[in-house]
């Protein structure tokens, strides 16, 4: 156990809590996390648990949307929630010495929200207001298709938003029916991290009243990731490449190797794909590989931009990088990467925010381990084990979207191999 770094409780008759104490900060941060994300939605859902979270800053039993609103003004710190495909989090980052009164309001929040049926059509339009933007947005448009199109059978590839004939058709009793079903435990998580005392937080925690417990989340495991490539049609000034293989499951023992590996092909300036992409031949602003890893599956994905009349060029040099990455990792990328790690694990201690959202990953885990703990299993890994590890992930078959002018697409399209 790794008491050192966090402390755990678990209520018999409410939500796990986990601190991680930080006496010298000046703030504490605080979190209320929900098991449940938009892979756990039926067809007619879709979009619901990300209504969801919109509503809950819409009032509790003893506050109306203004007066919750102005309520979180006067604690001046940051107030915010997301929803992904398997996690609700709500979260404050307040003076240490306001903790209380905003923990009050975040358990309010999800424990007594008022859901107001007349804010609902108007904030409907909000998030239709909010899909506007991720349409005009193509890098972000393009992620939703290439994800649906990775799982094109599951839930887990739709829209975290949902649409706008699933949301239309959703009402208010149906907002309250999805909370009380899934914001229970043993699907909900309490986490606090800067200058607080565990037993503090369990006191508080203890004193709420939360809803009977329910069953742990049962999630269908989706089909194997799909292949090949997706040719979309969307006209601008840029052509989007996004190409995937396989990657690791969030709780996965293989964390510090395919990091490293992510790090070495796209994660910083020095990188593979920034180096060749964009240094040597100016073919992109914007290039670099992500790791994405959900409870059973993860991707590891290379994403670029560049200008259509240069995007075949860009995507014969990705599948080259790509094909011979492995052969041709170095032990300086290696170090390097591993001293870029080191810093963003060491640096991220610092951050009273980001040690809360870190406490929110014993959902996909039985035991946390430290970020410096991390390190040293990320120190143990040699640049034979990275290459073996990403021979074995970039040699499998890929899916790859490209969205282009239509003039451009075929020519792009015909350069992948």
């Amino acid at each position: 156990m790794t008491e050192s770094y966090y402390q755990e409780t678990d209520l018999s008759d409410g939500p796990l809590v986990l601190t991680h104490e930080m006496p010298a900060a000046q703030s504490v941060a605080l979190g209320i996390y929900i098991d449940v994300g938009s892979r756990d939605e039926s067809l007619s859902e879709a979009g619901i648990t990300h209504a969801l979270e919109h509503m809950l800053f819409k009032g509790t039993r003893d506050m109306d949307v203004h007066q919750l609103a102005e309520k979180l003004d006067e604690l001046g710190g940051n107030a915010n929630a997301y929803t992904s495909r398997e996690r609700t989090c709500f979260h404050l980052h307040v003076l240490h010495e306001k903790w209380r009164e905003a923990l009050d309001i975040l358990m309010a929040m999800v424990q007594e929200p008022a859901l107001p049926a007349d804010e609902w059509p108007r904030e409907r339009e909000v998030i239709y207001a909010e899909m506007a933007m991720v349409e005009d947005t193509p890098e972000e448009w393009i992620v939703d298709q290439h994800v649906e199109a990775l799982f094109p059978t599951a839930a887990i590839g739709k829209p975290v938003l949902g649409t706008h004939d699933s949301l239309a058709a959703i009402g208010a009793e149906d907002l309250t029916g999805f909370l009380n079903r899934w914001y229970r435990s043993p699907r909900m998580l309490v986490t606090a991290a800067g200058n607080i005392s565990h037993q503090q937080l369990v006191d508080a925690v203890a004193e709420a009243s939360w809803r009977k417990r329910g069953e742990a989340v049962a999630r269908q495991q989706p089909d194997a990731m799909a292949t090949g490539v997706q040719s979309l049609k969307r006209e601008g000034g840029q052509a989007q490449i996004i190409v995937s293989v396989a990657g690791i499951p969030a709780s996965s023992e293989e964390r510090p190797v395919a990091w490293l590996a992510n790090q070495v092909l796209g994660g910083g300036m020095s990188s593979r794909l920034f180096r060749e992409v964009r240094e040597k031949r100016g073919l992109a602003y914007s290039v670099g590989s992500h790791m994405n890893s959900l409870s059973d599956v993860g991707t590891w994905s290379v994403t670029c931009g560049s200008e259509p009349e240069r995007a075949a060029q860009c995507v014969s040099l990705l599948s080259s990088l790509m094909d011979d990455f492995a052969e041709s990792i170095t032990h300086d990328e290696v170090e390097r990467a591993r001293r870029q790690l080191e810093v963003q694990l060491r640096m991220g201690l610092d951050s009273v925010e980001g040690q809360m959202l870190y406490l929110g990953g014993r959902l996909d885990e039985s035991v946390l381990i430290s970020p410096l703990q991390w390190l040293e299993r990320i120190r143990s890994v040699d640049a034979d084990t990275v290459a073996q590890w990403s021979a074995s992930r970039l040699s499998a078959e890929k899916l790859w979207s490209i969205a282009a002018p239509e003039k451009a697409l075929s020519e792009i399209c015909g350069r992948i191999r």
